[in-house]
């Protein structure tokens, strides 16, 4: 695909269409005097010609096979309108599904229709639906600051609650509304998740750029299934498009805090069954807009920020929505999980009354669900441990509409009478941490546990106290970079993925991060099972190369794909012990030695860390006591957790008072 000169690409821009990181980037122009030359920008973020970056590319060997994508987004980008280049990718999925369909309904310029035409030609041979996605998430990316979308895993997590809650059988079908759909993250996951053959999906959303975002998203999803979707643009409050129209289920993630939804104008509505909602609860509105769409029995899922649980003018309204069974659990989810990522975030689980002539349950009480416990912190973003968090809040909405089963840790039945007092707050923390105090049995346990990690301790520091080192004699050493060369082991760097794939459902591997080291060390993406990607195998040494997280290990368990600044070394076996490297290479001297320092964000040269050089039945021992080493660290982890620990639980316990002297 020939690149137009005039569009202006930057450093990362350029990392990404040669599939490297921007170092690499930044040392070619540095070692290359035929590198193109800055034409716009500054010092440290200049920019460059997209086509003369395309010729240097390709005249350089420089250019990975990544498809044309990466070559068309900045054309896209350099349209400079964020509603002009999210119609144009709309547009370009429309020609993708349909070459001869008629005019859009929205008014391109002429140069955003000759690029979605060129958009639409290559998603043709490249894959419609996978061009589509890529321009959408490089969209939602660029602009990430001006718009809030419901993640992936969020998305999936509400639609199988609200499938999972709802009271009887679908006739004709399921139907989906969703009045603030945004890019349709919600409708998506609803469809992905629904194994039904027949689907309606009704949704809509003010912003133009986004509905056609949205529309486009669902028509990719009908080429193969029987689904029905209807994508208004309007103000759902002010405006309702679907006036009347009732919905199986109800997934939203509405506008927070927007003083100017409509409160005068609507001050008769008879969607306010349960109040009118004041001016200062905009998101009590959005609740009994969805209730008032349900179908009896429905269900609906809405993510809401914590305040609405406890406000003072919302109580009537929560009062109300608690003495006629409509909301039946309140979620608290993790920081991290959905924009703002600070805040922890709840689902409301919201069930319309059955149809009076059938009987139904009669509510007594309210399923409290505290989940902010799956968090993993990271350096600057928390994020959900989404498989557990799934797995907790399913298992805790099983035991909903069942009285006789008792809910998990940290989930709490809540009788109505002790819910429906002068403040009405229904935040689960404040419940469920009284339920969850330790048992003096539990307490025991814990006692007994960190004796034993204690002893275990004392064992290892014993045996590593015992070391003693010849300071006379003059150790040599190598370098990988050296130990590379002499076919001691091979070098694998990772890289930055360009093909996640968190919402599909092909053979994946796992994908390991600095991001993942920083949090709990664990990987929190997939890649498709066939990825380009570095995969660190079973005896495999992994090195993160970067200050902050500098670490070596050897990778134990299934394969692994490694990220940016993460490395895998594979050792000849009849030369090197991986654990005697692994040990080598984890020194912090050697780190210190091999990093610049300076920033937390420097990189380690892994080519130029130090191996002790020694034959290899000497690296035996020092192998097991690296191992040891490796241990005690992680005993000592362990104990500290298990201490600070104890000291929680009994401080509560004793708070609590009952001691006996």
């Amino acid at each position: 695909m020939s690149a137009p000169s005039a569009v202006p690409v930057s450093l990362a821009e350029i990392a990404r269409i040669a599939g490297v990181g921007r170092a690499a980037v930044s040392n070619w122009r540095r070692r290359h005097d035929s590198f193109p030359t800055r034409i716009g920008g500054t010092d440290v973020s200049p920019q460059f010609s997209l086509g003369e970056v395309e010729l240097w590319l390709r005249d350089n060997g420089k250019l990975k096979d990544n498809g044309g994508r990466e070559f068309l987004w900045p054309r896209f980008e350099a349209l400079g309108s964020r509603d002009e280049s999210g119609l144009a990718v709309a547009e370009a999925a429309r020609r993708m599904r349909s070459p001869h369909a008629r005019a859009a309904a929205f008014e391109l310029s002429a140069e955003a229709r000759d690029l979605a035409d060129e958009a639409a030609r290559l998603g043709r041979s490249e894959g419609p639906r996978e061009t589509f996605e890529f321009l959408l998430q490089r969209w939602l990316e660029t602009h990430v600051r001006q718009l809030s979308t419901t993640p992936p895993r969020l998305a999936a997590l509400m639609a199988r609650i609200a499938l999972a809650s709802r009271l009887g059988e679908a006739e004709g079908g399921l139907t989906v509304f969703d009045p603030a759909c945004g890019t349709g993250h919600l409708p998506a996951a609803a469809a992905q998740e629904y194994d039904g053959s027949d689907l309606a999906v009704l949704a809509c959303e003010q912003d133009p750029a986004l509905a056609a975002l949205a529309s486009a998203r669902l028509g990719f999803i009908t080429e193969d299934r029987q689904v029905r979707s209807e994508i208004a643009t309007a103000d759902a409050l002010r405006e309702d498009p679907f006036a009347g129209a009732r919905a199986d289920i109800a997934l939203c993630n509405p506008p927070f805090n927007e003083r100017d939804w409509g409160y005068e104008e609507l001050a008769t509505d008879q969607r306010w069954a349960h109040g009118l909602p004041p001016r200062t609860e905009p998101e009590l509105a959005w609740v009994q807009h969805l209730l008032s769409h349900l179908k009896p029995g429905g269900v609906a899922v809405i993510v809401l920020p914590p305040a609405v649980a406890s406000r003072k003018a919302g109580r009537r309204i929560r009062g109300s929505l608690l003495r006629t069974g409509a909301l039946r659990a309140v979620v608290a989810l993790p920081p991290g999980s959905a924009q703002p990522h600070s805040v922890s975030l709840q689902l409301w689980v919201l069930r319309a009354a059955p149809d009076s002539s059938a009987p139904g349950p009669t509510y007594q009480d309210v399923l409290l669900v505290d989940a902010t416990r799956f968090a993993r912190p990271g350096s600057r973003e928390p994020g959900p441990n989404w498989d557990a968090l799934d797995c907790f809040v399913l298992s805790a909405l099983e035991t909903l509409d069942r009285p006789d089963d008792d809910p998990p840790e940290s989930a709490v039945r809540i009788p109505l009478l002790d819910l429906l007092d002068d403040e009405v707050d229904v935040t689960p923390g404040r419940y469920t941490a009284s339920s969850t105090e330790p048992s003096g049995v539990e307490l025991a346990a814990s006692w007994q546990e960190l004796a034993e990690s204690l002893a275990d301790l004392a064992g290892h520091a014993q045996h590593l106290s015992k070391l003693d080192f010849e300071t006379e004699v003059l150790q040599t050493t190598a370098a990988v970079g050296d130990l590379v060369k002499a076919g001691a082991l091979t070098l694998r760097a990772g890289q930055h993925s360009l093909e996640t794939m968190e919402s599909r459902r092909d053979p994946t591997i796992p994908l390991l991060t600095v991001a993942d080291l920083l949090m709990d060390g664990r990987p929190s993406g997939v890649l498709p099972a066939n990825s380009a990607q570095a995969v660190a195998e079973e005896g495999d040494v992994v090195v993160a190369g970067v200050v902050r997280a500098f670490k070596a290990w050897v990778h134990e368990g299934p394969p692994v794909a490694l990220g940016a600044q993460l490395y895998t070394l594979r050792v000849d076996p009849e030369k090197l012990d991986a654990h005697f490297l692994a040990g080598c290479l984890r020194a912090p001297a050697n780190g210190r030695q091999a990093g610049t320092h300076a920033s937390s964000s420097s990189r380690v040269d892994i080519r130029r860390l130090q191996v002790l050089q020694l034959p290899l039945e000497e690296q035996t021992a020092y192998a097991d006591t690296f191992r040891r080493l490796m241990a005690f660290e992680a005993l000592l982890t362990k104990t500290d957790a298990l201490g600070k620990g104890l000291v929680n639980d009994v401080s509560d316990r004793l708070a609590a008072g009952g001691l006996i002297a």
